[in-house]
């Protein structure tokens, strides 16, 4: 494990938050719950921090009320072999109120940026071919789900189906 874990600041939801994303992701766990006690500043009971594990990263969540709001300047990226993973992560990432974005990213429901990229896009577009590698990029940015079959078709010089 390493020394450094991002602190994600959830407003009151931070148990949904949570569970949600110990669900979504392989090899992942909680490993500690606090709550609050007398000393506030929120209701006794309430929880105040979880720590979790999301395949091998050490996050923490605070349950530190409305003053803080997740911003793009920060986000997760998600890596991926296949359109089945990308779809997956993508589908239940934007459900119940999530946001799609340009070029892999979107917001999930608590207002968390995400990145979910296929390994294949570094592939196509670290190519030497630097024709190759800017059709990949330019059929990359007309997407907000990354679809690997469009951006193959596009390293190919091939027309969108």
């Amino acid at each position: 494990m390493s020394n450094i874990a991002p602190c994600l600041w959830f407003d009151d939801r931070i148990e949904e938050a949570v569970n949600f994303y110990v669900s979504l992701f392989p090899n992942a766990k909680i490993l500690s719950r606090s709550t609050y006690d007398d000393a506030g500043p929120m209701e006794k009971g309430k929880v105040m921090v979880m720590t979790f594990e999301l395949d091998g990263v050490e996050f923490m969540a605070l349950n530190g009320g409305p003053r803080f709001k997740f911003t793009e300047a920060v986000s997760f990226l998600v890596k991926c072999e296949t359109q089945e993973d990308v779809d997956r992560y993508w589908n239940a990432l934007i459900a119940d109120g999530g946001a799609e974005s340009m070029c892999g990213w979107l917001k999930d429901r608590f207002g968390l940026s995400w990145q979910i990229i296929p390994n294949e896009l570094g592939k196509l577009m670290g190519d030497k071919d630097k024709e190759k590698a800017n059709r990949v990029m330019q059929a990359m940015l007309k997407m907000q789900k990354i679809d690997i079959a469009e951006l193959q078709r596009a390293y190919d010089g091939k027309a969108a189906a």
